[in-house]
């Protein structure tokens, strides 16, 4: 295939938007239909907290996922990188590891969880799961010093702002001459074409990114519904990402610049988009308090809820299918696996004669 290919792509979310940065970059021509404006913030890219954490996430997943999230974990730190070289607002990220933690009643969820870890990862990674006391614990994050008797560390996880990724892939996406037909409705995408807006745009490859939106392609496909709630408390400073143990959720508590935290929990099995509930916002809340007080004053930015796309086997995917490459499933992994299966679709579209499995 030669670099002029003309590839579309349907879907301006985190797997569309940097598929098509990977492919610009080759020099292929790449126009990309999405239903929403590209500053949208009702999407599962922009409802999340960009947790980049394949041991924390191999206790609810599989080994799919976590070879996935091991080559993402390769790729991140030089996509940011490539991303800056080009003058594009810097884009946080930062990989000091993850801390786990558990109030006293809720030990045993801990331990389960420790026990989980050490059941499920290699050999070789189990060294980066590191028990901590108390003392050793309130060195790695000395704003929990004396609330907890000790924890997990997980070495080399890391985490990034996922607002700050998107936009800057919209510049970069403008610079490199992409065609953006954004806020127009996708109506179909078929070999060699997409149709949006009512009018038909012809393709050489035609490319399927819409996550939920891609339903009636994808059967097996459901939306699961995620939360979250940013804050801002100065009180407060975190040098990593901390998930609270809890016998019915894990909370996670990602930090951002100035001062600010994305506060999530466990993905509900419901389609329902409208907004946070209060019975959300009230346990959310009160589990962060729980975290630290000085939270109780934390002021709330924002509250938001998308659906993530999610298969059967919770695993994301890339499929050929009627002519048409899909690239969906990406549930709670979106940030953790979407490089590595970006890097693998790209290289299988331009030709590349490393295999690739589909399904």
């Amino acid at each position: 295939m030669t670099p002029s290919l003309h590839i579309g792509i349907a879907g301006a979310g985190l797997a569309g938007r940097t598929l098509a940065w990977r492919l610009a970059r080759t020099g292929c021509r790449v126009t990309l239909f999405d239903s929403r404006p590209r500053a949208a913030l009702d999407t599962a890219s922009m409802t999340a907290a960009a947790m980049l954490s394949p041991l924390a996430e191999l206790a609810v997943s599989d080994d799919a996922v976590f070879a996935l999230g091991q080559r993402s974990m390769e790729l991140w730190p030089q996509w940011v990188a490539e991303l800056a070289e080009h003058g594009q607002a810097p884009v946080y990220y930062r990989q000091e590891g993850t801390l786990v933690v558990a109030h006293a009643p809720d030990r045993s969820s801990l331990e389960h969880f420790t026990r989980l870890l050490q059941h499920k990862l290699p050999n070789a990674c189990r060294a980066q799961v590191l028990t901590l006391d108390a003392a050793t614990l309130a060195k790695h994050e000395p704003a929990l010093a004396g609330r907890f008797g000790g924890g997990l560390f997980l070495q080399g996880e890391g985490q990034l702002a996922n607002d700050q990724w998107m936009a800057a892939l919209g510049v970069e996406l403008d610079r490199l001459g992409v065609q953006w037909h954004e806020g127009q409705a996708v109506e179909r995408v078929e070999e060699g074409r997409i149709v949006c807006a009512g009018q038909s745009y012809e393709v050489d490859l035609a490319v399927d990114a819409r996550g939920v939106g891609s339903k009636a392609q994808l059967p097996q496909l459901r939306g699961v519904r995620g939360e979250v709630l940013t804050v801002e408390c100065r009180g407060v400073t975190l040098q990593r990402p901390v998930r609270l143990m809890h016998p019915r959720y894990q909370l996670y508590v990602a930090p951002r610049p100035n001062h600010q935290f994305v506060v999530g929990a466990t993905e509900l099995e419901s389609e329902d988009t409208g907004p946070v509930t209060l019975r959300s916002m009230l346990e959310l809340g009160s589990a962060l308090h729980s975290l630290h007080p000085a939270f109780g004053e934390a002021r709330v930015l924002r509250l938001a809820s998308a659906l993530r796309p999610a298969l059967d086997d919770h695993r994301p995917a890339i499929v050929q299918r009627d002519g048409v490459w899909h690239i969906n499933g990406l549930y709670r992994h979106g940030y953790l696996c979407a490089p590595a299966l970006v890097d693998a679709l790209a290289q299988q579209l331009l030709g590349s004669r490393q295999p690739l499995e589909t399904q």
